[in-house]
């Protein structure tokens, strides 16, 4: 008799089936080192637990990451609760954690850390070492395996940035036993060849298979080489020694080659606008020294010594015809300053004329003093009288002011309402003059000349000035409130 056939996902299903019923395996607690720890975006955490001897795949969903009271890393020892249960599409059986609770920290996470430290301290870290990366790298080096995505990528990028970029290929050991020898030999043989840049890195894995660039010796290798060497190992969130003692990190090796690539394309766009700007300011120079070329031209012209002798005797010429007419102008004014001297006599007389008259006025002269102090003593007397005069007038004054004050108090409003009267004005303001304005049922202010009153119209009557009888229209009774 033939067994009977089972389909794999039967297979499957009655593995997971049993595990979910077994007591021991759906409350289990794991002591183990987490390691391929990864976040997943849609929140949930899958890991690796290990220990010296095997490994177990975890997951932790989404729904129950609020009761995880520490972040997960790398290396740390944990244990973890939850049950092993079976991935039916994939086949494999996993824990699908619960919680966690610390146990200590993992034996390669503690070996990271002091090496850390100790490198920090010697100054592998320092900045002030960091040498630059060339901006236009002819020659690069490559440390890394020669069969992994790595290499595949690093080529595929420098090919399509820059066709013409030397590559120089190490085939090293990059995980297991002695690739820390081969890596630090590939740096040194490849910082021997006087290239531009190295690319030291692999891709991605777990902390153990990342561990070669942990260690010390790849460490100082990358530190004592001359060449600038760009570290590119694991993904963005792996971090290693080497990261630190490196020149420049890239977070993957893609990334490593187009930071140390230049982009050709751009740079002969680069260059066409560096060889048109400099056209362009080796144009105007020439045009400048063209310019200057020409002043200096002109000012040889006019320092010519057969220009500055014309100069020269045009200058001699101006000279003369102005000595000429000076001469001229100096006879006609010796001319004229001697015609004064033929009239001589003549202007003698009119002075002696003139000072007989200026005699006659001098004769006269205390007379018209005695007049004018006379005139002064006048004027002296009537100033004396002249605070009386203003007196009176401010006297005056005062008594117009007062009529006047008495006046216009008497045509005052406010003396008018404190005799008794008042004036009326509707709610908008307006002043009531007359019964025939006022509405019945209207709302009025009253204003007296203490405060004012709102009245309510319930009659009003006409009242004839020339005696004639009295209209009247029913009264239903005041209302009024006083403010």
């Amino acid at each position: 008799m033939a067994n009977k056939e089972y389909t794999v996902s039967q297979v499957n299903r009655y593995l997971a089936r049993m595990m979910q019923e077994d007591f021991f395996l759906s409350h289990i607690t794991v002591s183990g080192e987490i390691s391929n720890l990864k976040m997943h975006p849609s929140g949930h955490i899958y890991f690796t637990l290990k220990d010296q001897a095997s490994q177990l795949s975890g997951i932790m969903f989404a729904g129950k990451r609020a009761g995880l009271a520490f972040p997960l890393e790398n290396g740390m020892k944990v244990l973890c609760s939850g049950r092993i249960g079976v991935y039916e599409v994939g086949g494999s059986y996993q824990i699908y954690a619960d919680s966690f609770q610390r146990a200590g920290q993992g034996d390669l996470y503690l070996r990271f850390e002091a090496l850390k430290k100790e490198l920090q301290e010697m100054g592998l870290f320092d900045a002030m070492y960091k040498k630059p990366i060339p901006k236009y790298a002819r020659k690069i080096g490559i440390v890394t395996a020669s069969s992994g995505a790595a290499v595949r990528d690093i080529i595929q990028i420098a090919k399509r940035r820059n066709p013409f970029v030397e590559l120089f290929l190490y085939p090293a050991l990059v995980q297991g036993e002695g690739a820390v020898a081969s890596i630090c030999k590939g740096i040194a043989r490849l910082d021997q060849m006087g290239l531009d840049v190295l690319i030291v890195g692999r891709g991605g894995g777990s902390i153990e298979d990342l561990w070669a660039f942990n260690e010390e010796a790849v460490a100082k290798a990358i530190f004592n080489a001359d060449t600038p060497i760009i570290s590119a190992v694991g993904h963005e969130t792996d971090t290693t020694i080497a990261d630190f003692v490196s020149d420049l990190r890239a977070p993957t090796p893609s990334a490593a080659a187009e930071l140390a690539v230049f982009d050709y394309m751009q740079f002969v766009d680069d260059l066409a606008s560096y060889t048109y700007t400099f056209h362009q300011r080796m144009e105007r120079v020439i045009q400048k020294m063209r310019q200057r070329v020409k002043e200096e031209e002109l000012r040889f012209s006019v320092l010519h010594p057969r220009n500055i002798l014309q100069g020269k005797q045009h200058r001699l010429l101006d000279l003369e015809s102005r000595f000429q007419r000076q001469m001229e102008l100096c006879i006609q004014e010796n001319k004229s300053a001697l015609l004064p001297y033929r009239v001589f006599p003549q202007w003698m007389e009119r002075k002696l004329t003139n000072a007989k008259d200026r005699m006659g006025e001098y004769q006269v002269f205390p007379h018209k003093m005695k007049e004018k102090i006379l005139l002064a003593k006048n004027k002296e007397e009537r100033y004396r009288h002249f605070p009386r005069l203003m007196e009176g007038k401010l006297e005056k004054k005062k008594h117009q002011l007062a009529i006047l004050s008495e006046q216009f108090d008497a045509l005052s409003p406010l003396r008018l309402l404190s005799k008794g009267f008042s004036y009326v004005q509707r709610e908008d303001g307006k002043r009531m003059s007359s019964v025939e304005q006022v509405k019945m049922g209207e709302i009025l202010q009253i204003h007296f000349t203490d405060g004012t009153a709102k009245a309510k119209v319930l009659e009003k009557q006409r009242e004839e000035r020339l005696g004639m009888e009295k209209q009247k229209e029913e009264w239903i009774g005041p209302e009024k409130s006083k403010e």
